[in-house]
């Protein structure tokens, strides 16, 4: 692995790559290999301790894809990028054949929104040298964007991740190769999200912690007149006081800049 991720090494900036012709934010802009390359350098030199690449989009109403289809995707960016970069490489997939070519070819981090209940995703992962997150979901990913959380969240959060972490560790993983992710705009309300940001302490102190909130719906309903980097930025700032490890974020200039405030 290119890094060890420990705890002392925080904050740490995530920068994301979509490869997706349909995120909700920037779809198609880095399907080109070349324009995609570019990008996550120029991430890099900003920056970003990490770089996340997906190729399924999991906004509302999205369409899921064939593992075929994902890997077409990631293969010819991840030849060329995990060797032209010096940051770890981490993987957004829900999918254990995808997660299996991907660390073949030399990636670092495994993180899984859907927290890890595909099949055979703990197997791959605990066969292979590499870190994993684990995200909340209170539904499968098919289903998320019907359900809605009650006040107990929290615990539901809570309860959800400690499972799949013991199951994790049943599988071999060592326990600080485990990353968690209470999932930040998936089956959440807005309010919700929002009190996840300002108050990680729900979540204890065992594992490394996650967030997303960049660009995310909630964060323009709450800040509907700022721009939605500049507000992402500043919520990154918010959560790394709350007590995040990594911020995963499209910004990554603004984002670093933030957290130097």
């Amino acid at each position: 692995m290119k890094h060890p991720y420990g705890r002392g090494d925080s904050p740490l900036v995530m920068g994301i790559l979509n490869l997706t012709p349909d995120s909700f934010s920037d779809g198609g802009r880095w399907t080109d290999v070349d324009k995609a390359l570019e990008h996550a350098q120029e991430m890099v030199q900003q920056g970003a301790s990490i770089i996340d690449v997906g190729a399924e989009s999991t906004r509302p109403g999205c369409v899921p894809v064939s593992s075929e289809e994902e890997w077409s995707r990631l293969e010819p960016v991840l030849r060329e990028l995990i060797p032209s970069i010096d940051v770890p490489v981490s993987i957004d997939t829900m999918k254990a054949e995808v997660a299996s070519k991907c660390i073949s070819l030399g990636v670092d981090i495994i993180n899984d929104v859907n927290g890890f209940r595909g099949d055979k995703m703990f197997e791959v992962c605990s066969e292979n040298d590499v870190n994993i997150v684990i995200g909340h979901m209170p539904a499968p990913q098919t289903e998320v964007h019907k359900v809605s959380m009650g006040p107990d969240f929290r615990e539901e959060i809570r309860s959800f991740l400690d499972v799949q972490v013991g199951r994790a560790l049943e599988m071999g993983i060592p326990d600080d190769r485990i990353i968690i992710d209470p999932g930040i705009g998936f089956g959440k309300t807005p309010e919700q999200n929002m009190e996840i940001v300002k108050d990680l302490s729900f979540l204890g102190d065992g594992h490394r912690i996650l967030i997303g909130v960049s660009r995310k719906r909630f964060v323009r309903q709450y800040y509907p007149d700022q721009d939605v980097d500049k507000a992402s930025a500043y919520l990154a700032r918010i959560v790394v006081e709350s007590g995040a490890d990594i911020v995963r974020v499209h910004d990554v200039a603004l984002t670093v800049s933030e957290l130097r405030l």
